[in-house]
């Protein structure tokens, strides 16, 4: 019998690198969702498909960037930076967005984007902790 177990990271790009990775793919699976849920879960969230249809492209070329940026041979500290920076303005503007009456959220909705604002701050924390181990 064979186990799988997870195994630590061995080189000091493998976390930054792994989580470009698993963000890149989350975030075009979301991106998806996005595009394919406008207009079922318009009602259920409150988001209106003028919101969700842009929303969900710019988040399959995100998904692209980070894959990119992950496929590089070696990560430029510059890109993972900025990819933390905008994360953390994303986090930020996701945990906003239910309280400035912007959208007409419904319950759902408000969760959903305060869920949203801890997975993104969650990647920018993961991705940051990735950063100072390649930058020393």
């Amino acid at each position: 019998m064979s186990t799988a177990t997870l195994s630590a990271p061995t080189t000091s790009d493998a976390l930054l690198r792994r989580t470009l990775r698993l963000d890149g793919w989350g975030t075009g699976a979301f991106g998806v969702l996005m595009l394919a849920g406008a207009v079922p879960l318009r009602d259920p969230l409150g988001v209106p498909t003028s919101w969700s249809v842009p929303f969900g492209v710019a988040m399959l070329g995100g998904a692209l960037v980070l894959l990119l940026i992950a496929g590089y041979p070696v990560i430029s500290p510059r890109h993972a930076a900025g990819v933390v920076a905008f994360n953390s303005v994303s986090a930020l503007g996701l945990l906003a967005l239910p309280f400035i009456g912007l959208l007409d959220l419904t319950g759902p909705g408000i969760v959903f984007f305060l869920s949203g604002a801890l997975v993104v701050a969650a990647f920018a924390a993961l991705e940051y902790t990735g950063l100072r181990r390649i930058t020393g």
